[in-house]
């Protein structure tokens, strides 16, 4: 607790440096680089493009939703596999993880389901069709060769369709020039290593990325008999070339193979994924017309061995969608655009069973610089639930200083997936599709790519016939849930090498027919962190950084564990501090303490978290 004390003292000082003036950044940055890199932060918040706004590239600040940017360099700074520890720095964002990395993980963005956020890698959705609420398993996501994660908090199904309930995530893999390789070691045996190497020109360029990840880990379930490991291998491509002035063909791939321990009605047991994913697209790009059309397949397969015998979930979406961005007289803007996705899934215990989805949008867009709006409306014509009709409108007004409001409003409709349908176990053909409205207003100054931001949101969304499980583990709707809170978060470039973050999300998820809070959602969460460069380079890529990051997260309620009756999950505090050194201009070493107060805490009820943890790595470039 002492600990813990100082550095929220320490971290609440750094953070008051946002009220200073700003100084040249020493940004951390990767991709060809080192975290330890100094590179200048952008000015302003027009020099950070978002995709997730439109479908298109849009400066962040002439949208008006509530758009976070990661970028590599901040990415290699937090360290290691898990990509959770990056998302959870985000605000409005929590997490749950039936116990190490490579356990299910599921992610709640404003405290909606996980299975309510679309998820793309490279562009393809990836949710596993074969899961209960068809949503992305992260423990199955590592950190790799990703080089920018953009996450858009609230609804935005006009555009990217009915898994954007709660939100959309668009992870970006590297394009790399030369080749890179790291390694590290430590905590519960664990070795990840990593290795891409590519060729980047403006005409054409060609990635190969791999990885592979070793975890004896810890019993996963409390008083567990014995350690519950993991080991994941992964390959992905991708590959851009200028077939003309105005057209590009594009490729992107990614292949995951892994086996997790896992602990089955008191038994031992294996549970083996595996994950193909890929898109081929043809890109055109106009003086006013930009038109991308492509097809994806997304294949997740998951086997089991158990003392009840083997069994398998086995699971495929496949899709075709065009994509366009017009340029209209007088600062107006089109997006639009149309896809068709097939999915289907069978298991040892379920028949085949399939659906089809249709959907058209247009976005239609006034961005005048000061002011920008945009308003839209999405038809979805799903095989068994017919049509759907989802409207969205957002803005943003500069108000000066870079200064800026704005404020969103999106409808939802996501039908229930074949799972909850034909489960025999829990299953019910008479699920109702899910629709919601979500609303949120912000005052916001730059990006938190800036040099100096900070924002403030208010949000709230309503949820009618919400899916979920009932007392006899049966699929039905709650007829009325809501969620409402409110995001603060700022970071500042205090000095030329010091950079301080802090962000706290009140976030209360309710089903409003019990009162009860929706399951591992806390409500409060407070976010610290603070990267400090030493002034003295050892070379010319730097020298040695320091950072460190606080958690501080509320309790919250389960109750998959214990019949109906809530199971209280305790509120934790976990600090993590972190170092590297840039050796040379292509070798750098790094190392990281994990929960460095060894905390105990389940963000999952009946599973562990893991404790104090140390790791050393090295990274090197050619």
């Amino acid at each position: 607790m002492i600990f813990y004390r100082k550095t929220l003292l320490v971290s609440v000082a750094f953070a008051a440096g946002a009220l200073a003036p700003h100084a040249y950044a020493a940004h951390a940055y990767a991709g060809d680089a080192y975290a330890g890199d100094v590179v200048p932060a952008p000015e302003t918040a027009g020099d950070t493009i978002t995709v997730l706004a439109t479908g298109y590239a849009l400066p962040v600040d002439q949208a008006g939703q509530s758009i976070s940017v990661v970028d590599a360099g901040e990415i290699a700074a937090v360290q290691g596999p898990d990509i959770i520890r990056v998302l959870d720095r985000l605000p409005g964002v929590s997490f749950a993880r039936e116990g190490g990395v490579g356990s299910q993980t599921s992610l709640f963005v404003r405290g909606a389901d996980s299975a309510q956020l679309l998820v793309l890698v490279d562009g393809v959705r990836v949710a596993d069709v074969t899961s209960p609420g068809g949503g992305y398993d992260f423990g199955n996501l590592l950190s790799g060769n990703i080089a920018r994660i953009e996450l858009l908090r609230g609804s935005n199904s006009v555009v990217w369709g009915s898994d954007a309930i709660g939100g959309a995530l668009a992870i970006t893999t590297a394009e790399v020039n030369g080749a890179n390789a790291s390694v590290e070691h430590g905590a519960y045996d664990t070795t990840y290593a990593t290795a891409s190497a590519g060729v980047k020109r403006d005409a054409y360029a060609f990635s190969l990325s791999g990885g592979w990840d070793y975890s004896q880990g810890f019993p996963a379930v409390v008083g567990g008999p014995r350690n519950d490991g993991f080991t994941q291998w992964q390959v992905s491509g991708k590959g851009r070339v200028s077939l003309t002035d105005d057209l590009a063909l594009k490729v992107t791939g990614r292949y995951a193979d892994g086996r997790l321990d896992i602990e089955s009605f008191g038994a031992s047991a294996e549970q083996w994924t595996k994950q193909n994913s890929g898109r081929v697209s043809l890109d055109y790009t106009g003086s006013a017309l930009k038109l991308s059309g492509g097809v994806t397949v997304a294949d997740t397969s998951r086997w089991y061995t158990s003392a009840f015998g083997p069994y398998d979930y086995l699971g495929l979406t496949e899709g075709a969608d065009l994509t366009g961005h017009l340029a209209l007289p007088a600062r107006f803007a089109l997006d639009f655009g149309a896809d068709t996705q097939w999915a289907r899934s069978d298991s040892t215990f379920d028949a085949r069973q399939s659906d089809h989805l249709s959907s058209g949008h247009a976005l239609l867009g006034w961005y005048g610089g000061v002011v920008n709006v945009a308003a839209g409306v999405r038809v979805d014509d799903h095989s068994q639930f017919g049509t759907h009709v989802t409207t969205g409108a957002n803005g943003s007004v500069a108000l000066g200083g870079g200064w800026r409001a704005r404020a969103s409003y999106g409808e939802g409709f996501k039908a229930p997936t074949l799972y909850e349908l034909y489960d025999p176990y829990t299953g019910n053909l008479g699920l109702k599709p899910e629709t919601s409205r979500s609303y949120d207003i912000g005052l916001e100054k730059g990006d938190r790519n800036a040099r100096q931001h900070f924002a403030v949101t208010l949000f709230r969304r309503e949820s009618r016939n919400l899916i979920d499980v009932d007392p006899n583990y049966v699929y039905y709707n709650i007829a009325k849930a809501r969620a409402e809170g409110v995001e603060v978060e700022g970071d500042q470039q205090v000095t030329g090498t010091l950079r301080v973050a802090a962000s706290y999300s009140y976030v209360r998820s309710r089903n409003l027919e019990t009162g009860l809070d929706l399951a591992r959602r806390p409500r409060n969460s407070l976010k610290l962190s603070a990267d400090w460069q030493a002034p003295v380079r050892v070379s010319r890529a730097g020298g040695l950084m320091l950072g460190a990051d606080l958690a501080v997260t509320s309790g919250s309620l389960d109750y998959y564990t214990n019949g109906p009756a809530p199971t209280p999950l305790g509120g934790h505090v976990v600090g993590t501090v972190r170092a590297s050194l840039a050796v040379t201009d292509k070798v750098e070493l790094f190392g990281r303490v994990e929960n460095v107060g060894d905390a105990h805490y389940q963000t999952a009820a009946g599973y562990n978290s893991p404790g104090r943890g140390a790791w050393l790595g090295v990274r090197a470039r050619i």
